[in-house]
């Protein structure tokens, strides 16, 4: 990608953040199936940024909340959901240098590589400008996560919970299927289904793993359940 490119200043505005190096940029959206340099190593730097940007936001924002329930919080927000929810506001996908394969496959779109572009942004932030600039950054995109942040929620995964709810109702338990596994080896997606017979529920999920994306299936519906 030109790093003069219109497309470039597009994000950079709405990160309000003017790249000195905008070939950190470029890194940061280039996927290793691209060529190097790619984003792989911005992205382990953008994680450790992450988790702890959202460690201090949150150890600002619920000052009686004990470490169990802050860190249960923070997994909700630095997860592959959050950040690629952030990264499709974004339109990050527009903008991402992918190789042939994950052109056709629709890796544009896929929430991993989302995700990971993301992390890559923090990461090539904090080499061109610095923690605290990276830090305003972070707190700025989630903030909307945070106000919306269910300091409620339970503590189990939701595989677990729907189970036990079921199990109360004395219900079938819900049956778990693999629609379709997409993806480069190295960057699988699974596509899982979750169906919850006695109530009529069928719900997809989709993640980096079988357990991530069931995972995902039954929060969907946890969510149909809850909402009728």
């Amino acid at each position: 990608m030109n790093p003069d490119s219109p497309a470039l200043v597009r994000i950079e505005n709405q990160l309000q953040h003017q790249f000195k190096n905008r070939a950190l940029l470029v890194q940061a959206l280039t996927h290793r199936s691209a060529g190097t340099p790619h984003n792989e190593r911005l992205e382990f730097l953008g994680d450790g940024l992450l988790n702890c940007v959202a460690a201090d936001l949150l150890f600002q924002k619920l000052k009686s909340f004990p470490e169990g329930d802050l860190s249960r919080l923070r997994a909700g927000l630095v997860n592959q959901q959050a950040l690629s929810e952030i990264a499709l506001a974004l339109q990050v996908g527009d903008l991402l240098h992918l190789g042939e394969g994950e052109l056709k496959s629709g890796g544009f779109r896929r929430p991993s590589i989302l995700a990971d572009a993301m992390e890559a942004i923090f990461g090539a932030i904090y080499l061109d400008a610095g923690f605290e600039k990276t830090r305003e950054v972070i707190a700025r995109l989630y903030a909307g996560h945070l106000e919306r942040i269910d300091t409620k929620a339970p503590a189990k995964d939701p595989k677990t919970t729907l189970q036990e709810y079921l199990q109360a109702k004395r219900m079938e338990l819900p049956q778990y299927s693999v629609a379709s596994i997409g993806g480069e080896a190295h960057d699988q997606v699974f596509h899982v289904e979750c169906a919850v017979k006695p109530l009529g529920i069928k719900t997809s999920g989709e993640g980096p793993s079988r357990r991530a994306a069931e995972q995902a299936a039954a929060a969907r519906a946890l969510e149909r359940i809850q909402h009728g």
